[in-house]
């Protein structure tokens, strides 16, 4: 083999086997491209419609626990005696948001059993003392946060 052609491709002439060669290998690229670029586009367009999801579910949950948290820091005797005089965990508290406030918390206050672990019976019936269900949820949404507040001794 001639030492001057070492290394190199063949060029130019109707008979050269690399005509076209890297015209073939653009093709197949922008044709691999067009064809992944759809399904990206929505991957990223399912991406973003769930981070705002997430972003809004995350700012109700905060709305939720501070409002929980401004309850829970009530002493007990106070949340117990409210609790009394509702009666009921299906009666929203004082501590709710008042009506027709915007992302309404509705807070509902009740003695609660946790001997009580029978899901046929009630577990309202209080019967241990110093025991309170805490429970905020958002006005007609199925955002919710539950707790239990004892009596310290």
């Amino acid at each position: 083999m001639d030492q001057q052609h070492v290394g190199t491709l063949p060029t130019g002439g109707p008979c050269s086997q690399w005509a076209g060669f890297s015209y073939v290998e653009v093709l197949v690229a922008t044709l691999l491209i067009a064809i992944s670029l759809a399904p990206a586009t929505d991957a990223i367009r399912t991406a973003l419609a769930g981070s705002v999801m997430h972003r809004d579910a995350l700012e109700e949950h905060y709305h939720l626990q501070g409002r929980l948290d401004e309850v829970l820091a009530q002493p007990t005797n106070v949340l117990e005696a409210e609790a009394l005089q509702i009666g009921s965990p299906a009666v929203a508290s004082s501590y709710s948001d008042l009506p027709n406030t915007n992302r309404r918390r509705l807070v509902y206050l009740s003695l609660y059993d946790a001997d009580n672990l029978d899901m046929d019976n009630d577990p309202f019936t209080g019967m241990d003392p110093g025991l309170i269900w805490v429970k905020v949820e958002l006005e007609a949404t199925s955002f919710a946060l539950e707790s239990l507040v004892s009596r310290t001794p």
